[in-house]
């Protein structure tokens, strides 16, 4: 065979085993990164379509039912699966109910509010406040770790169980036969591999990494898979991170800005705002703001119930007595609220990846050095018998 036979041979071994599945692996990821920004996209067409029709006036459910018709497969099958409910004979709020993954949680329940109250153009805008996209470095530091995950940590656990079971138990046979004192740190790396502390301390971070992928990739919908009515563990947890609780206070807020502009009654407000945040922390935080209301407290005094930190008092009192209504006097607070929140997930996705990334080092380090320390002793012993 002539060189160019040999390389086209390589070339073609190379695209086989390298480029193709390489190839094949970029597309599925891709995929997976880009579900969380295709799913805020079908939502926002959802809403652009709910707000063309309704400044219309047009009827919302055949409109539905046409856009259907297109067969455009880039609004996703769920919207195809809301159209088929309505078509057959159930309203935009009890299809959006029977298919509770096609829109994040609160917009299905703001849109579902907009409906009891007849016009759902005073709860658009706190949907799109909702949607914000997040800036682009957090999406990067995420997409970031996800590429760790599939690629380091699997290759990371196998390197280590390949040394653990073959390298270092012939290297500890060898220094056993010469008689030579190991270094203390090397001793300590042989007894975290003979515990197997090594290989599940990189299994242990597999597996976290695989639920935070899992849960940015999923969405809400996986997330609701561990919800349990009687302890909502989900929505706590949400209400205990700090970016998660800004959301959802600006959420609230957005909502109940939004209905009392359109002259909905304080009470009815609050509850329906609560339910809009679809979280039982909130709910529950709202019926204390109700009931506090019933016993003849002001709603600036009442929400202290829902805000720990008193600052949504003394933002919902100024623009009690601003013009142009609470959704413009509140907006400011709203944009405030959205920042810090992405600002502190920020800081804990480059936190948590650079943290990750050092630990791993770690280990590497550990080995390194104890791997090194036997092949140092070793060499010292042969120097001292020559």
């Amino acid at each position: 065979m002539n060189d160019f036979g040999i390389f086209l041979v390589s070339f073609l071994w190379y695209a086989a085993l390298i480029v193709l599945p390489g190839g094949a692996f970029s597309v599925v990821l891709h995929f997976l990164l880009s579900l969380p920004m295709r799913r805020r996209d079908r939502a926002l067409f959802f809403l652009d379509l709910v707000e063309t029709v309704v400044r219309r006036g047009q009827p919302l459910e055949p409109a539905i039912l046409s856009a259907a018709d297109n067969r455009d497969r880039s609004i996703g099958v769920r919207f195809y699966m809301v159209a088929a409910h309505i078509e057959g004979g159930a309203r935009l709020g009890e299809a959006l109910a029977k298919v509770p993954t096609f829109l994040p949680p609160q917009v299905n329940a703001m849109i579902r509010a907009g409906e009891k109250l007849g016009d759902l153009r005073k709860v658009l805008p706190a949907c799109r406040e909702v949607l914000r996209v997040a800036p682009d470095t957090v999406r990067t530091t995420m997409h970031y770790m996800v590429a760790i995950l599939l690629l380091f940590a699997p290759i990371a656990i196998f390197l280590i169980s390949l040394l653990s079971m073959f390298v270092m138990p012939k290297f500890k046979d060898v220094f056993a036969g010469m008689g030579v004192a190991l270094w203390p740190l090397t001793q300590f790396v042989f007894a975290l591999n003979d515990r197997f502390i090594l290989v599940g301390f990189e299994a242990l971070l597999f597996l976290v990494l695989l639920a935070v992928a899992a849960i940015y990739i999923g969405g809400p919908g996986l997330v609701r898979w561990f919800q349990f009515r009687s302890i909502p563990v989900v929505d706590w947890l949400t209400w205990r991170i700090p970016w998660k609780q800004k959301k959802l206070l600006c959420a609230f807020s957005a909502m109940l800005a939004v209905l009392l502009d359109g002259g909905v009654p304080e009470a009815e407000a609050v509850r329906l705002a609560g339910e809009s945040t679809a979280n039982e922390i909130c709910r529950r935080r709202a019926r204390r703001v109700i009931a506090a209301l019933e016993t003849g407290a002001k709603l600036e005094e009442a929400v202290r119930k829902f805000d720990d930190t008193g600052e949504f008092h003394w933002r919902l009192t100024n623009a009690a007595h601003a013009h142009g209504g609470f959704l413009d006097a509140l907006r400011g607070w709203h944009e405030s609220l959205d920042a810090k929140a992405f600002q502190q997930e920020e800081t804990a996705t480059h936190a948590l990846t650079s943290g990750l990334v050092i630990l791993n080092g770690v280990v590497v380090g550990l080995i390194a050095i104890g791997m090194f320390g036997m092949l140092v002793l070793m060499l010292k012993h042969m120097v001292d018998a020559v």
